[in-house]
């Protein structure tokens, strides 16, 4: 089950890499991409992560990225340290929030992401995310979707 644009996003509750709780409360204000993925250190997951990094400079201040995966605090804490990753990995080892998000595909989470609005509903559904490219990607729609805002 896919969640779909203009309802509300499930709330969540997860450690990050250094072990501190998010809320999807925490985000009220401020847009959010909340992306899923398989595992740390793996080849996508990697392009996918630094792809993220590499265009953290022009999302910074915009969207705060976050990416939930089964992985524990620790590995996420290594990933993060190994590509010099500057946001947020959420750990969801009994996969509540991926199941909440309909991130599951048979014993795997499936590439999916949320833009979230800084009202806390899904504004944009990535139901198919190709692990290079996603980052502009999301900065070219956050851009058109706050300037539709702007006009409302």
């Amino acid at each position: 089950m896919t969640l779909k644009e203009k309802q509300n996003a499930p709330d969540f509750s997860a450690p990050d890499q250094k072990g501190i709780v998010h809320k999807l409360s925490d985000y009220r204000g401020r847009w959010l991409l909340l992306y899923f993925y398989p595992k740390d250190d793996t080849m996508f997951c990697t392009k996918e992560a630094c792809g993220f990094r590499d265009s953290f400079e022009d999302l910074k201040g915009q969207v705060e990225v976050v990416g939930v995966s089964r992985d524990g605090v620790e590995s996420h804490s290594q990933f993060a340290k190994k590509y010099g990753l500057p946001f947020t990995l959420l750990s969801d080892p009994d996969k509540k929030i991926i199941k909440a998000y309909g991130a599951t595909f048979l014993i795997f989470t499936k590439r999916i992401s949320y833009l979230i609005d800084p009202q806390g509903r899904i504004a944009k559904v990535y139901p198919s995310v190709k692990a290079t490219g996603h980052a502009q990607e999301v900065l070219e729609d956050f851009k058109a979707l706050k300037g539709l805002q702007s006009t409302a």
